[in-house]
């Protein structure tokens, strides 16, 4: 495993925001925990106007905080970390839009959307029936996926903060494709996803890194590190 790792934070830095306030805690809690050190770069997405940036990088973390500045930014991270095989992870925002990204570019959905930003288009992502605003829930966790194996067990609690998730339509859409639903809620919404032949590409919509802010693991954090030292 390589002593040190490169890792992009992309998204757009709030100091209010409270996963943003998690993330550098939940990396040095992962990174001392597989006694690696990593270097992490927040990317704002207007930074991102070609995939050059991204090169140098060992992982990409596509941060909560949409709408994002530069959308165009966020789905340059994304395709180039899915299409390159590179370890990725994304939550909150990251995951709505690894989604959609997906959508375009693999499932031919070029209209695909997002309800906060996009008034027409097919609405992969939509609002909530309840808002998951600071709120926390159960997950239910897929046996034998990626997921799973990063927790080691097969439900967690977590916690959130938005108002978008997957449109119940699109999920039964994904059926015929390679994209995994490997989490889900106690009432069978989508809440975690992966790309099984992928070294490592991880999506939820609850924020893993909040562990940090009880001075926890998140082993989602510890699972991407590992991928991306190896």
């Amino acid at each position: 495993m390589h002593q040190s790792v490169r890792l992009a934070l992309v998204g757009d830095f709030r100091p209010d925001a409270v996963a943003h306030q998690a993330i550098p805690p939940a990396i040095k809690l992962a990174a001392d925990s597989l006694n690696i050190s990593v270097e992490a770069e927040w990317l704002p997405t207007p930074a991102i106007t070609s995939t050059d940036v991204l090169h140098n990088f060992n992982a990409i973390w596509v941060v909560p905080g949409s709408p994002y500045q530069h959308d165009q930014g966020a789905f340059m991270a994304i395709t180039w970390a899915r299409e390159n095989n590179i370890p990725f992870l994304g939550s909150c925002g990251g995951f709505q839009y690894a989604l959609i990204e997906y959508a375009r570019n693999v499932m031919g959905w070029q209209d695909a959307a997002h309800a906060e930003t996009d008034t027409e288009g097919r609405m992969v992502i939509a609002p909530l029936s309840c808002s998951l605003v600071e709120q926390t829930g159960d997950i239910v966790i897929e046996p034998g996926s990626t997921i799973a194996k990063a927790y080691g067990k097969l439900s967690t609690h977590e916690g959130y903060h938005c108002n978008f998730g997957v449109n119940p339509d699109f999920g039964n859409e994904l059926a015929d494709f390679p994209l995994r639903i490997s989490a889900r809620d106690r009432q069978g919404d989508v809440r975690g996803i992966e790309l099984p032949h992928h070294r490592f590409f991880v999506a939820t919509l609850f924020q893993s890194e909040r562990a940090s802010l009880r001075h926890a693991l998140s082993p989602l954090v510890v699972a991407l590190l590992t991928e991306a030292g190896r």
